[in-house]
């Protein structure tokens, strides 16, 4: 990543922190949000008023496009806080430029580099104090942007707001969990938008994982819109398998290419496994898994980071995974992010950017 200016920022520190009413020791996930947020107004084909301002409600048209045609995108992130009291975020020029594939597939405009990771790193200096130093604790930070054109009529709005707001999180997952394959709702089509990181992929989500939570599971796992014959991911994450000696994700435009799927990738061929990115079928994973040839699944996300699966249900019956004690990969791949995130280990891949 190349180094980047904040250029002219406004700052308006708040006159009354909240930082002294969070129970560190109790973090829910999303609920106690830091002081300050970055706003930033894209009017006239160009982007003004870049500002780190008090975190606050924001006033919006009851005709604001996003609220009736959907123009709405995010990210997730997260930072870090080492021993010596350094905050790094962790790869954040992908989520940068996975969010700008987004916009273009929602006929948003880019948000420049200066202002996406210019503006998160003045943001993090600022409220620094809220970034967690207990291991399994981070600072959560979520990247949005949305239409703010105040007129109805289907067309792409003609301004926006890109808006970066954090948190202070424990796990978002506190023990392994459990997915169901579903075979009849749908999340995703070729040529749609499941691969960006749009509001409305997780808008159409809520009602089949409430079903699917009704029968016992955790969440969904996902599977393609054609034939309910392949597996795409899980409703929070990616999904990742050990298939004899292959780590295994399924792959296309029909998923999130996460960050954190990614650098797994990176690492298990870094590490000397086989790994693949391809179609993965329902079958291919249930025989695999009668057979004993999976020995390992688990759920890879910003949020989820690395959460194992216990159990997947498919059809009416339920298919245990093995011990998660003898997965060899995925508690290596854990171990090793939790070490370099916290830096507690070099970082020879230039994966934590200092703030």
């Amino acid at each position: 990543m190349s180094e980047t200016n904040t250029f002219s920022i406004r700052v308006e520190p708040t006159k009354h922190s909240r930082l002294s009413q969070v129970d560190f020791n109790n973090l829910k996930f999303g609920q106690a949000m830091s002081d300050h947020m970055l706003v930033a107004n894209y009017e006239n084909g160009a982007w003004t008023d870049v500002s780190i301002v008090p975190y606050g409600d924001l006033t919006v048209s009851p005709s604001m496009s996003a609220l009736h045609y959907g123009q709405a995108i995010f990210e997730g992130i997260k930072g870090y806080k080492f021993e010596d009291g350094t905050v790094s975020i962790f790869r954040p020029d992908k989520n940068w430029e996975r969010f700008n594939k987004s916009a273009r597939r929602l006929q948003m405009p880019d948000v420049p580099e200066e202002i996406f990771i210019g503006g998160l790193k003045t943001l993090l200096d600022i409220d620094r104090n809220w970034v967690p130093s207990t291991e399994g604790t981070s600072l959560y930070i979520r990247p949005f942007m949305f239409g703010t054109e105040a007129a109805l009529g289907v067309h792409p709005s003609a301004s926006y707001k890109f808006v970066i707001i954090t948190c202070p999180v424990g796990a978002y997952y506190s023990k392994p969990i459990s997915l169901k394959v579903e075979t009849y709702y749908t999340r995703a089509a070729e040529g749609g938008v499941g691969f960006s990181k749009n509001a409305g992929n997780y808008a159409l989500s809520l009602y089949p994982t409430q079903l699917a939570n009704e029968e016992g599971y955790d969440q969904i796992m996902w599977t393609d819109a054609a034939e309910h014959k392949y597996i795409e991911e899980a409703g929070t994450a990616n999904l990742i398998f050990r298939i004899g000696d292959t780590i295994i994700t399924p792959h296309g435009d029909t998923i999130l290419h996460g960050v954190t799927r990614r650098t797994i990738i990176e690492l298990a061929e870094k590490w000397g496994y086989k790994a693949e990115q391809r179609k993965v079928s329902v079958q291919e994973l249930i025989e695999g898994i009668k057979s004993g040839a999976v020995s390992e699944a688990f759920a890879a996300g910003t949020a989820a980071t690395v959460t194992h699966i216990s159990k997947i249900g498919f059809e009416g019956q339920n298919y245990e995974l093995p011990p998660i004690e003898g997965r060899d990969f995925s508690n290596k791949v854990l171990d090793y992010l939790n070490q370099l995130r916290y830096g507690k280990i070099e970082d020879p891949f230039g994966w934590n950017f200092i703030v």
